[in-house]
């Protein structure tokens, strides 16, 4: 009945049209925490793992890998800062929100595949959360709107 709806009737497509870019900023913060917690996940198997009689971590590649990720943490954590900031102000928009969805969930996938590589083949067994993650992230490129819909938002603004 009306006295249980939330707002104007027929307006709820309009309602959720206008609160797409926190959507899709509320899944780019979690696909940070995501890639995050891979890293984390990925550098402690790697202290841990004896290959070839040394860790994994002493071998140069999986540092080389291992510092690329850091460094686009880092980065990733940056512009998560900003684009929450513009939230908290009500200046984000669409084509922002969208922005932060598309590069943030493609850095989940791109961190998680490589994290998933460094783990060998334990990546694939269920016991090791990398294997659940892998299998996690690849959706996140599809809900709150695909990336290639994301890509053609922004191409719109410009």
């Amino acid at each position: 009945p009306m006295t249980n709806c939330l707002g104007e009737e027929g307006k709820g497509f309009i309602y959720l049209m206008s609160e797409l870019p926190q959507e899709r900023l509320s899944i780019a913060v979690s696909s940070m925490a995501s890639t995050q917690k891979a890293f984390d996940e990925t550098v402690a198997f790697c202290r841990d793992r004896i290959v070839f009689g040394k860790p994994l971590l002493d071998f140069q590649n999986t540092r080389f890998v291992l510092a690329d990720i850091k460094t686009k943490l880092q980065v990733g954590w940056a512009h998560l800062d900003w684009a929450l900031n513009r939230h908290y102000k009500k200046e984000l928009t669409a084509e922002e929100g969208a922005a932060a969805k598309l590069w943030h969930t493609d850095l989940q996938w791109e961190v998680v595949d490589a994290c998933l590589q460094l783990h060998g083949g334990a990546g694939y067994m269920n016991e090791y959360p990398i294997a659940r993650m892998w299998r996690a992230a690849r959706v996140t490129r599809i809900f709150g709107g695909t990336n290639e819909i994301m890509k053609e938002l922004i191409g719109r603004g410009l």
